[in-house]
């Protein structure tokens, strides 16, 4: 498998190679050549357990591992230890028609921890077998931090250093990440929103020197390894709800960075029978409007809404260009020619062009939730059977429900457990969720971070003091 740029460099890449950048030298994101199909495959695949099943996927994507190397690597990485349940995402029946599968019940208690789990066994195999150390640079919302320190902390070829919005994560978020006391960790509170955060982060890692030098690596999902590890799980969902091959279903995925439900779009193109890619945004709805209206119309940091679903709090989608390069028909210069009309103007619009119909055709529909949604969303379904949603995964709902289909089964995919957001919970049904034992003191433990502006200049400098250098690694 061979890996080239959304913005034209088709320097050959394989995945061993993209692993551990970020960016490409273009400013671009890594694709595949090309997706595998894999129709034939789906009956033999769908008896697979988890880790059975990620091989199979992984190593369509990852062929330059040996076999038996990564059948370790991902044994490894989904143990019933690490996620508590041998399914690693088992499929629940939320009403009739509508599935939930379940992502959370990882160590950070959140759909980050399925991706990071695997790509933290995969730097450090890939690390120790090169002799180098990485600097990981990444942006969260609220989750991904946890999982990528979680998933690195003490491991000796890499330091993380995590940007993530000031005051605008759960008090549960913030505790998780800043009560890491591992001296390879991070966390840089950044006076913005977390489009300034991934807005950094982009900058720097555009400077090829600066990032050569500093031996900078990404662990967003800018990163091509989270987006393929992904994969994996709308597989699994599928044949957790099906009963025979070509049957089709719909997905419903709560949306910020678009890395997710591109998964899901990947997998589709892979020969998965999905019909309908279900995009659910909270307020800040950036993709909506896309999908409703054509027109992909970024929002300032100011324009970003702070909502009780924060981890959906983003404006600026990173892997949407991954979506629009399909789209244009892998043709960077049309991809370059629309970032440089949002670059420069703000927005793109694509309804009245000849990429309309490529949209239309995506599979893709959207709907937007409200903080009035998603309390109710989380109060109707605690009525129906008990079950306590998460904020986020309440968006995916009720969006979900409001595009189901007879006789298509929906699944709505969970991004984390209600233990993260007890304040919106408590609003929604006046208790606080469970929490695992494990987080009992959570917010009481010390916390660890540096407050710094919204300005590339300063997290340079804290890079220049604190990252080593490729030379003195």
């Amino acid at each position: 498998m061979q890996y080239q740029s959304t913005r034209g460099d088709r320097q050959p890449a394989r995945f061993r190679d993209v692993l551990l950048g970020g960016l490409a030298p273009d400013g671009g994101l890594m694709v595949p050549v090309a997706y595998p199909r894999v129709d034939r495959l789906l009956p033999r695949w769908r008896a697979l357990s988890y880790p059975e099943l990620a091989v199979e996927v992984l190593a369509l994507f990852a062929d330059d591992y040996p076999r038996a190397e990564l059948e370790r690597l991902v044994r490894a990485s989904y143990t019933a230890a690490a996620f508590g349940d041998e399914r690693i995402t088992p499929v629940a029946l939320l009403e009739p028609g509508i599935h939930l599968l379940q992502l959370s019940n990882g160590p950070t208690l959140a759909f980050k921890d399925i991706a990071m789990q695997l790509i933290g066994n995969l730097f450090e195999h890939e690390l120790a077998y090169r002799g180098e150390h990485l600097n990981i640079l990444g942006a969260t919302s609220g989750d991904t931090g946890s999982a990528a320190e979680v998933a690195l902390r003490g491991r000796a070829h890499l330091r993380v250093f995590m940007l993530s919005p000031h005051g605008r994560m759960s008090a549960f978020q913030r505790a998780q990440m800043y009560s890491i006391q591992d001296p390879n960790i991070h966390n840089l509170a950044i006076e913005g929103s977390f489009d300034d955060c991934q807005d950094i982060v982009k900058a720097i890692g555009a400077d090829l020197a600066f990032k050569r030098r500093h031996r900078l690596g990404a662990v967003n999902s800018i990163n091509w390894a989270r987006i393929v590890a992904q994969v994996v799980y709308y597989f699994r969902a599928y044949f957790a709800v099906t009963r025979a091959e070509g049957q089709i279903v719909d997905v419903c995925v709560p949306s910020g960075n678009f890395g997710n439900v591109l998964a899901g779009w990947i997998a589709r193109q892979m020969g998965l029978p999905i019909g309908r890619l279900v995009v659910a945004t909270n307020e800040n709805d950036v993709l909506d409007e896309f999908f409703r209206s054509g027109t992909y119309r970024v929002r300032s940091g100011a324009e970003t809404q702070v909502t009780s679903s924060p981890s959906m709090d983003i404006s600026k989608a990173s892997n949407f260009e991954r979506f629009i390069f399909d789209i244009v028909g892998r043709d960077a210069a049309a991809l370059r020619e629309l970032w440089w009309e949002l670059d420069t103007r703000g927005a793109f619009h694509l309804r009245d062009t000849p990429f309309g119909a490529a949209v239309a055709a995506s599979g893709f529909v959207s709907g937007r939730s409200s903080h009035a949604d998603r309390l109710a969303t989380i109060r109707s379904q605690y009525a129906r059977d008990g079950r306590i949603l998460d904020p986020h995964t309440a968006d995916g709902v009720k969006v979900g429900r409001a595009w189901r289909r007879p006789d298509v089964p929906m699944i709505c995919l969970e991004t984390a457990l209600p233990a993260k957001f007890a304040e919106t919970i408590r609003a929604a049904i006046g208790r606080d969720p469970e929490r695992p034992a494990a987080f009992a003191d959570l917010e009481s433990r010390p916390q660890r971070y540096e407050v710094l502006p919204a300005d590339a200049g300063r997290v340079r400098a804290y890079l220049d003091a604190h990252a080593p250098e490729a030379d003195h690694a």
